[in-house]
């Protein structure tokens, strides 16, 4: 699969409408053929960074970058942002997250 996690620092003035304005993105893109997930998260240490952890099947990503959501977000989004997103993006085996074996509730 391929494994995506962004960094988004916000302005400040933007961070509590960050998730309505990201909102019909990550609906339409968890509704994509081959996505797997689409999940923000929020800095605990910095209220400002929006964190997206996302994956999709290997042969589905081109189409995620070339929809007509993904284009319109990405204008959506630019005058929310401080700076330009970190991102990392991989190709991992499998398409499901696994248990942490080291902390095993019973």
């Amino acid at each position: 699969m391929i494994f995506i996690v962004v960094k988004f620092k916000v302005k400040p003035d933007w961070t509590e409408r960050w998730p309505q304005l990201t909102a019909d993105f990550t609906a339409a893109t968890r509704g994509e053929e081959g996505n797997l997930w689409f999940d923000w998260s929020r800095s605990l240490e910095d209220p400002n960074e929006f964190v997206l952890v996302e994956a999709f099947k290997d042969d589905a990503a081109a189409a995620h970058v070339n929809s007509d959501h993904f284009q319109q977000a990405m204008k959506d989004m630019l005058p929310a942002l401080v700076e330009t997103p970190q991102i990392i993006n991989t190709l991992i085996d499998g398409e499901e997250w696994s248990r942490m074996g080291e902390l095993e509730v019973k």
